[in-house]
């Protein structure tokens, strides 16, 4: 690992390196631009500077080629002309430590989290739910909680959710919440989600942070990409989500920071208009709020998008690098956002921003770094340098070889369904005694039941017991308000 104090973004039109300092990693970033400008490979670049710095990396692959960071590249034709302009770049062809994760678990190391761990909040956003059917999740949750039902996967929320259909007083004061409609809606669009392929997320084993954070044998830090090709077109919401738990995850987990001279990780989030499309305001809120605070965690959030409007202004202000490829204006619609993205650079008295930005061609950009104090800088056009890994996807063979070597190989591959709610209400049912039809039994019956009693409790019920005293003590601690920013919205999250 080399000694990296900057991240270099390419030449200026004085061919001198355009440059933030690493330890400004953290102050968030943006990567702009129309279809085909080659924002793919300005994501490429910033991941390798993170890298060398030592620096883990967690990233979207949308098209399939970000993978390309796991082979060394072959520079031929321009993007050699432009190595050999940047002379001072320093280009060596070389892979990085990459590791490659999906969802469902066909191209990567399949990637879960648990219901428990997510929450209602996300999960009522994820299901889309109206107001009426996320008070039923809550109250679900709540029972959840109080009966000591780990809520893994999907099954587990059924469970849960039949259960309180045929027990509705064990909602108590919140009966009027779940009532047969809700509940029926909710068991509804879990049946949707089964059909999305929605039901791989949840699961263990499930990810653990510090395996994203421990950095390659070398120095280097880690690559994370999310194979997310088919995901984000055939389920949009389940990736978007998917993200914002671990935007909250990371937040929740670690430690403050303060200043450093660089970041533990940096996250891009391809496609970042799905993180706030269709987002209820209190979601949203939220999500403002967790960006500006988790810098001081050490965690540079960077996103990646068409066009800086598809972002919430609360969240644009907050971003410190901002790279701008070129854009497209038809439509007075179109003009007016482009003046809005010329605006939001600071000037150059030898720039016309608005010009350039119709002008740039692919592999430029309108870059806006800070300086040292965390001002702006003034805008400058640069020709973003090319990676040092490969400019394209890798093929079939070289993702199987590089699964096989992951460090990570074996740990997540195969599904574990350990005791949760699913299992605990089946045992409960079993074990449940026949009240029916019983006659009165005489004081030395009774005492003569209560031996077989305890014998039969040594026995199935005996184990349910003791599983749900041992899974109400690992729940120890989880309140109903979890998974994304518990602690911002008052309540707490006992890990695992």
């Amino acid at each position: 690992m080399s000694d990296v104090q900057n991240i270099v973004m390419g030449a200026g039109p004085d061919g001198l390196p355009v440059s933030q300092a690493l330890r400004l990693g953290n102050r968030h970033g943006l990567v702009a631009g129309a279809t085909g400008t080659g924002k793919t490979v300005t994501l490429q670049r910033l991941a390798e500077a993170f890298s060398d710095a030592g620096v883990a990396v967690f990233a979207a692959d949308i098209k399939g080629d970000l993978c390309g960071l796991g082979a060394p590249g072959e520079p031929q034709g321009k993007i050699a002309e432009r190595i050999a302009g940047m002379p001072w770049l320093n280009h060596t062809p070389k892979a990085y430590p990459v590791t490659l994760w999906d969802i469902l678990g066909k191209s990567g190391h399949p990637l879960r989290t648990t219901l428990s761990e997510m929450g209602p909040l996300l999960l009522g956003s994820l299901l889309e739910l109206t107001d009426s059917q996320q008070a039923a999740l809550y109250a679900s949750f709540k029972v959840a909680d109080r009966e000591g039902l780990l809520l893994l996967d999907i099954k587990d929320l059924k469970a849960l959710l039949n259960h309180l259909r045929d027990n509705p007083q064990l909602l108590g004061e919140d009966s009027s919440l779940v009532t047969t409609g809700s509940s029926q809606a909710l068991q509804r669009r879990l049946a949707v989600l089964e059909q999305q392929g929605a039901e791989a997320l949840f699961g263990e084993p499930a990810l653990q942070l510090e395996d994203i954070l421990q950095p390659a044998s070398d120095g280097r830090g880690r690559i994370h990409l999310l194979d997310a090709s088919r995901l984000v077109h055939e389920a949009p919401k389940v990736y978007a989500t998917f993200l914002l738990w671990l935007l909250a995850e990371l937040f929740e987990q670690l430690p403050e920071r303060g200043d450093a001279d660089k970041p533990i990780l940096a996250l891009f989030f391809d496609e970042a208009h799905l993180l706030f499309a269709d987002t209820p305001k209190a979601l949203q809120d939220r999500l403002e709020q967790v960006v500006r605070l988790i810098r001081s965690k050490g965690v540079g959030v960077y996103f990646v998008t068409q066009s800086p409007g598809d972002l919430p202004d609360q969240i644009l202000a907050q971003l410190g690098l901002r790279i701008q490829h070129g854009l497209r204006a038809f439509t007075a619609r179109e003009q007016k956002s482009l003046r809005a993205v010329a605006d939001g650079f600071r000037p150059n008295p030898d720039i016309d921003t608005l010009a350039v930005l119709t002008q740039l061609g692919i592999g430029e950009a309108l870059v806006g770094t800070l300086q040292e104090k965390g001002t702006p800088a003034m805008v400058q056009q640069v020709l973003v340098a090319p990676p040092q890994s490969r400019i394209g996807p890798l093929i079939d063979a070289e993702r199987a070889s590089l699964i096989a070597r992951s460090p990570l190989s074996g740990r997540y591959d195969k599904l574990v369904d350990r005791e949760s709610a699913y299992e605990m209400l089946i045992a409960r049912k079993v074990a449940a005694p026949e009240t029916e039809d019983v006659p009165a039994k005489s004081a030395k019956e009774q005492e003569g039941f209560g031996d077989m009693a305890g014998e039969f409790l040594g026995g199935v019920a005996g184990q349910a017991m003791k599983s749900a005293v041992r899974q109400a003590a690992n729940q120890l601690g989880r309140q109903l308000v979890r998974g994304l920013l518990g602690s911002l919205l008052g309540g707490g999250k006992k890990r695992r």
